[in-house]
């Protein structure tokens, strides 16, 4: 790690720069990333987050920023700053430190948190590859497997390095940086919002930058400027107090599953567009933003023959446009048992596990009274708790109605000073325009920050599509780990206008 910052604000770094540094330090660089994988960091156990926050105090202490945690009702943020002058500009950067729960059963390696390297082999397997090869040769087609390769310890890798190689040509950005790490984006940010609301003056900046997710599939350069929000809903119907024999009971116990299946099935068509009236409600397409959207360049037989898919839901034409409508998706369902465990029994109860992605237009207490009325109207009574026996007594259909709002969505101008600042990074980099994504269709925790702070934004993606986040056997391919430090030097090089 480099010690301190003696920089000085320059003209941007020449692209052969940027090219060279990157390549001469590709293997320190791998080398930090394997020790911050080598953290466990699932959100659920906050002295694993605790020992992470310091890991990461130490690195930016290092790279001449001043850190402080911002308590939380959970686990604390850590913010990071480095001033260069009171009239520079000042840019936010938004970063991911923890990452989804594991379960070591389904990964191919003995620890998720110790991180692999692999290579495909001629029949497509991925086969382990010695660590010590790295010091005579480099295949950028070899893959890092670790829980959170990509999401999102790989970007925060690419940010720190992009800082230890512009100390190395005494470099430093034209304007002030503050780095905000949030340390609970896999449990919803809950604690999000509130600190930022409690941190105002702190954390105000002219812009926003997030680093986080992967490009479009077809690798050309990406920048986001907009993302969905979400909620979650829980619904649980009831048949008898326990299972019940489904010889002697089946035709005279009423079954959960059917009922589940009445109301999910209800609420959809055939070609997979909500049928709740308003649901779509407040959202137009206009022809200009009709144009931003096609000039995505998506191969959408592509993407549906890679999901083993022949057709897609009719929301929208394509891809893009159906992504700028909220969603209504199961996630989840539960009754009974399957496979060798199933068993002759009508199930006590059913449970379905709802997500609704939610766009700037549709907010989630409209979308969720609609979803909650829908099933009144089918005849049930809705409750937010398990029914009590008095309950049970008084009425036949019964559902259990819970829900948990993360975050809203967030939009953010293309043309303003974020999308200004990362689009000339991209042009500088590789001489053209980048795709641009008006709305992606994952959720990150940044409308608290647009709408408290009132800034811009713009998402810099710098891992591969294809890094099975969120799942097992998560991956970053080394090429777009290196790549992605090349974008943030040539990014953060940029001077504000």
């Amino acid at each position: 790690m480099l010690l301190g910052w003696a920089g000085t604000a320059a003209a941007q770094l020449q692209v052969e720069t940027i090219r060279q540094l990157v390549e001469e330090n590709t293997r320190p660089a791998i080398a930090l990333y394997r020790e911050f994988l080598s953290l466990p960091n699932d959100a659920n156990y906050p002295d694993d987050i605790a020992a992470m926050v310091a890991w990461l105090e130490v690195a930016f202490d290092d790279r001449g920023f001043v850190t402080q945690r911002v308590e939380t009702a959970g686990s604390p943020l850590l913010f990071a700053e480095r001033h260069v002058d009171d009239s520079a500009k000042t840019v936010l950067v938004y970063l991911q430190s923890d990452g989804q729960p594991v379960d070591p059963t389904r990964w191919n390696q003995e620890d998720p948190y110790t991180p692999v390297l692999k290579e495909r082999s001629a029949t497509g397997e991925w086969e382990r590859v010695p660590w010590n090869l790295l010091q005579n040769s480099f295949d950028p087609d070899w893959r890092v497997f670790a829980r959170s390769a990509s999401d999102s310890k790989g970007p925060m890798t690419q940010f720190l390095v992009a800082m230890d190689l512009f100390a190395k040509v005494d470099f430093q950005p034209a304007f002030n940086l503050k780095v905000i790490v949030d340390t609970e984006e896999e449990m919803g940010s809950p604690n999000l919002p509130p600190a930022v609301e409690a941190n105002r003056e702190l954390l105000a900046a002219d812009m926003l930058l997030v680093l986080d997710g992967p490009p479009h599939p077809s690798n050309e350069p990406t920048l986001g400027f907009g993302a969905r929000g979400i909620v979650t809903v829980t619904l649980t119907t009831y048949g008898p107090n326990v299972p019940q024999h489904s010889g002697h009971y089946g035709n005279f116990a009423p079954n959960p599953a059917f009922h589940m299946s009445r109301i999910l099935g209800s609420m959809k068509s055939a070609d997979g567009r909500v049928l709740l009236p308003g649901y779509y409600d407040g959202i137009e397409i206009s022809d200009d933003v009709r144009a931003v959207l096609e000039a995505v360049p998506d191969d959408e037989t592509k993407i549906l023959a890679d999901m083993g898919l022949v057709q897609a839901d009719a929301v929208a034409p394509t891809l893009q446009e159906s992504l700028q409508y909220p969603s209504l998706n199961i996630r989840g369902l539960s009754s009974g048992w399957v496979g060798r465990e199933s068993r002759t029994i009508v199930p006590a109860t059913a449970t379905a596990e709802i997500d609704v992605r939610l766009v700037k237009e549709s907010s989630h207490e409209r979308l969720l009274g609609l979803i909650r009325s829908h099933i009144e109207d089918l005849g049930y009574h809705v409750i937010d708790h398990a029914p009590s026996d008095e309950e049970r007594m008084a009425h036949a259909n019964i559902v259990t109605f819970t829900s948990n709002f993360s975050y809203s969505a967030y939009r953010s101008d293309m043309n303003a000073s974020a999308g200004r600042l990362a689009r000339a990074g991209m042009r500088h980099l590789y001489g053209k325009e980048p795709i641009l994504i008006r709305t992606s269709g994952g959720s990150v925790p940044i409308s608290p920050f647009i709408e408290t702070l009132g800034v811009p934004a713009a998402k810099v993606p710098t891992v591969n599509m294809d890094n099975n986040q969120h799942s097992p056997n998560e991956n970053i391919r080394l090429g777009a780990f290196i790549e992605g430090i090349a974008i943030m030097m040539s990014v953060f090089s940029q001077v504000p206008d």
